[in-house]
């Protein structure tokens, strides 16, 4: 049994629980301290309960609370060699114990309890940047946000899956139309920025199997983007794909960035 529940997913801050029966870690704590702990509260959860945090990079919103967590509960942080080095050298989070540091690797699966975790390298502007991909049993998620693109890597590891969170960051017109400066524009069309909804549902598309299970739009932009347009792009894509599927085949819900999501259990 594996179940996913995003504490809060969005521009501004990322934060996503994931575990079985016996284990449960963060992916990412993006948001204050006071607010992981009051999220994970109402899943009936505590977060020195938590057994990792699985970190996917270091950009503000994915590590605004890492600091406080670590501290306060000493729980083991999880990051590739590049991504500690520069979570160590902000002065956001503050001083972390070195000793919380593991050190992992794309490709290179690990185990936290009965969890069997892949870090996936994804493209994106930070120093090394991964999605996680989990396991227990027969059943896998996966947690992909922050992709500039996708590859046939990444389409490869994710076949079979049972629950994704997948980004959905933006709509392409608004961006293109809206307040950011040209250069933060471009940065976040490119390849190493974030999937727009048409190229999330075109990654869905490549993904979805008969037995495919929940699928939960995070990452949204709060300027460039919003629920409903998000969900009813990314259905499209699935709707009018070239795939034997349709978008009211599978469950499809979006993550709140200010609110905790129901439990998905598969």
């Amino acid at each position: 049994m594996l179940e996913l529940c995003s504490i809060a997913s969005g521009s501004s801050g990322n934060c996503i629980c994931v575990g079985s029966d016996h284990t449960h870690v963060l992916i990412d704590a993006g948001i204050s301290g006071k607010r992981i702990e009051a999220g994970l509260n109402e899943i009936d959860l505590k977060a020195g309960e938590m057994q990792g945090i699985l970190v996917t990079h270091e950009h503000i919103d994915h590590i605004a609370g890492l600091g406080v967590l670590a501290r306060r509960y000493g729980i083991p942080i999880f990051a590739t060699e590049k991504t500690i080095d520069a979570i160590s050298n902000s002065k956001t989070v503050g001083k972390i114990d070195a000793d919380l540091f593991q050190v992992i690797s794309p490709g290179k699966r690990f185990s936290i309890g009965d969890l069997i975790i892949n870090p996936i390298s994804i493209s994106h502007d930070a120093a090394d940047p991964v999605a996680y991909k989990v396991v227990n049993d027969d059943k896998s998620l996966a947690v992909i946000t922050d992709l500039g693109n996708y590859n046939q890597a990444i389409v490869d590891e994710l076949q079979g899956l049972d629950a994704l969170l997948l980004e959905a960051n933006h709509d392409i017109n608004m961006l293109q139309m809206g307040p950011y400066p040209y250069p933060l524009k471009q940065r976040i069309l490119g390849d190493r920025g974030h999937l727009s909804n048409e190229r999330s549902g075109q990654l869905l598309c490549e993904l979805l199997h008969d037995d495919f299970g929940t699928v939960l739009l995070g990452h949204l932009s709060k300027e460039n983007n919003y629920e409903k347009l998000a969900y009813e792009a990314v259905r499209l894509e699935v709707t009018m794909g070239d795939n034997p599927y349709k978008a009211e085949d599978f469950p499809m819900y979006v993550a709140k960035r200010d609110s905790v999501t129901d439990i998905i259990r598969v």
